[in-house]
């Protein structure tokens, strides 16, 4: 593994270059989105945002999870370069595409639906960070002949376990294709938000099964309780915009030609 890439004195860690590119990654595939529906706004500003208050969600989630630990030592806790939890990035992204979405006039949940892909294809990408720094979110040893160690990681494991960033890697590739054709033709409005919701819910709750993270209650852990609500408000909110339609902004129309 490698957490950082040394040059000279200095050091850059492999997680925050991942995060980078899948910060630019989610950036193209909205852009792309906004083309194809015509929409005249900055997707790079959206998305730079959005990445940053989903990281520092994410930060927090984790640093509250485990309060005994945050008491002992909040700033080893804080600034750790490891340590993020998923459940929290997701609420603070959506906050900050919410605001941004109304300030753009693109409307809350429009701007849900035309992020949703991106967001898929961005976390996908993000946790190829996750594989190389060896930051203990991996899984449980297994006997696999794919298992992998991590001697050299920010948390090292000297025995075979479930590379779990790379099933949920291939997961955000899976989803975030579903979502971009599911995409392309006119839908309710929250549609692709609920669909995004119930897979990535999915997703998550079932790797988790294989991670290490400790079980709570009914023998889940924080990320499943978390999932299994994501799955459950992405169930509603496609009932509900397939009941209540809302009108699609003046500026959205259907798209034309063929996506590159």
């Amino acid at each position: 593994m490698y957490p950082y890439i040394n040059i000279g004195r200095f050091s850059i860690g492999t997680f925050g270059i991942m995060l980078w590119l899948a910060a630019v990654c989610a950036c193209w595939v909205l852009h792309r989105n906004f083309r194809r529906w015509k929409i005249d706004a900055d997707a790079i500003g959206i998305v730079a945002i959005s990445t940053v208050a989903g990281v520092i969600g994410a930060k927090l989630w984790h640093v509250f999870e485990d309060p005994q630990t945050l008491i002992h030592s909040p700033l080893a806790v804080i600034f750790d370069r490891a340590g993020f939890a998923w459940f929290g990035g997701l609420v603070f992204g959506i906050g900050a595409l919410v605001l941004q979405g109304a300030r753009a006039r693109i409307g809350a949940l429009r701007s849900l639906d035309l992020a949703a892909p991106a967001a898929a294809f961005g976390y996908g990408v993000g946790r190829i960070g996750c594989f190389l720094s060896g930051d203990g979110c991996y899984g449980t040893p297994t006997t696999l002949p794919w298992g992998m160690r991590f001697p050299n990681g920010l948390e090292p494991t000297f025995v075979p376990v479930h590379p779990t960033p790379l099933y949920e890697l291939a997961a955000g590739l899976v989803i975030g294709t579903w979502l971009w054709f599911r995409g392309g033709k006119a839908r309710p409005t929250g549609w692709i938000l609920g669909e995004y919701l119930v897979l990535s819910g999915i997703s998550r709750f079932l790797v988790e099964f294989i991670r290490r993270n400790p079980k709570i209650v009914f023998g889940l852990s924080n990320a499943q309780l978390a999932s299994a609500g994501s799955v459950l408000v992405g169930i509603v909110l496609i009932w509900w915009a397939a009941t209540h339609r809302i009108p699609e902004p003046e500026r959205s129309v259907e798209p034309v030609g063929k996506i590159a």
